[in-house]
């Protein structure tokens, strides 16, 4: 008895010694940032453990919050979709590159609403964010929509309350469209709203739409699914009137050169074409160029490459748009040459896809 107890005590030693390299070759990676890319980086950091034992592990914080966050160096990444110049990523010691395609939607509660059923123009929704358009039976309204029934009800405005990269494509989109928004509110992660009652995240928004009769507000594609919320056609810059889909958003972004070094310069809002969804945006990651542990800097270019070629399927099921292979190798490409680790590089552009347990 005495040899089994000892022999198992051994066996059980051995294990945990094991699992303790096990973990020291795959450190958990931690994220935070925007609640625009929340939903499809859970569903990876999940499909990605089972494959590999890596733990990833994603705040949905904002992008405002993501960008503090690599500022005091708190996270191995952040995510947001307002491109930090490069002025600032120059300062900070950071990369970014896009990681998946993804759209700012509509949507009002409205009993009845089917998605696709309440047209609007750009500036028909300035208007409603500038308190000038306060009823759902307004007249610009009711000449958008002829025959559709809609209810008396006051306009109940939602916004984001926190640093938001959706909150920046959806009032960079308004500046473009409307000159009035762009001299009285302006563009940016956060802007003074001159009305509406504001929610933390994509969640807040979406949820605070669901709850109150006749709210309108803007969230992420993914968050309106999910929510069950009746989304609005919107008037693009073609003159049509587009219902968001994974389609439209791809209108947009087939409209960019992926060839040359993607960046701020990779804009998808307000792009031309029929079928082109006109608040499109893409998900960007921020990175450490010097990395100080090669063993979690390979941890995360694997994941991310992952992501980006098997992680394509998850990202469309959930509304995203993968990005394109031109600027998936694009990205590699940057990789390559912009990210080291004691001096060394640490990415080669036909390093192969991360295998169990590695």
């Amino acid at each position: 008895m005495r040899v089994f107890q000892k022999a198992a005590r051994l066996l059980s030693l051995t294990l945990m010694a094991a699992s303790l390299a096990a973990s020291a070759e795959r450190p958990s990676v931690h994220g935070g940032g925007a609640t625009f890319p929340f939903p499809i980086y859970a569903k990876w950091a999940y499909l990605y453990r089972a494959k590999t034992g890596t733990e990833i592990n994603y705040i949905s914080i904002g992008s405002g919050g993501g960008i503090e966050q690599m500022r005091s160096h708190t996270v191995d990444f952040g995510a947001t979709e307002a491109p930090l110049p490069r002025k600032d990523l120059e300062e900070m010691g950071l990369m970014q590159f896009p990681m998946v395609l993804g759209a700012v939607v509509l949507a009002a509660n409205i009993e009845g609403l089917r998605p696709g059923e309440l047209k609007l123009t750009g500036d028909v929704v300035a208007q409603i964010y500038l308190g000038r358009i306060t009823h759902w039976t307004d007249p610009s309204i009711r000449a958008l929509n002829p025959g559709l029934k809609l209810p008396d009800l006051p306009i109940t405005v939602v916004e984001r309350a926190d640093g938001s990269g959706s909150t920046w494509l959806f009032t960079t989109y308004l500046a473009n469209v409307s000159p009035q928004w762009a001299r009285e509110a302006g563009a940016g992660k956060s802007v003074h709203w001159p009305v509406g009652g504001g929610a933390k995240g994509n969640e807040g928004v979406a949820s605070f739409i669901k709850t109150l009769p006749g709210a309108f507000g803007y969230v992420q594609a993914a968050y309106a699914t999910q929510n069950d919320l009746p989304t609005v056609a919107l008037k693009n810059r073609s003159g049509r009137f587009v219902t968001p889909s994974p389609n439209a958003y791809k209108a947009a972004a087939d409209q960019i050169d992926w060839s040359r070094p993607v960046g701020d310069d990779a804009f998808l809002l307000d792009l031309p074409g029929d079928g082109t969804w006109p608040i499109t945006g893409a998900s960007y990651v921020l990175i450490y160029r010097d990395q100080p542990e090669r063993v979690k800097a390979d941890n995360i270019l694997r994941f991310f490459k992952w992501c980006l070629t098997e992680g394509s399927p998850a990202a469309s099921e959930l509304g995203y748009v993968p990005l394109p292979a031109e600027a998936v190798r694009r990205v590699e490409q940057d990789w390559a040459t912009g990210m080291k680790s004691g001096g060394a590089s640490l990415w080669k552009t036909d390093a192969p896809a991360p295998a169990k347990g590695k």
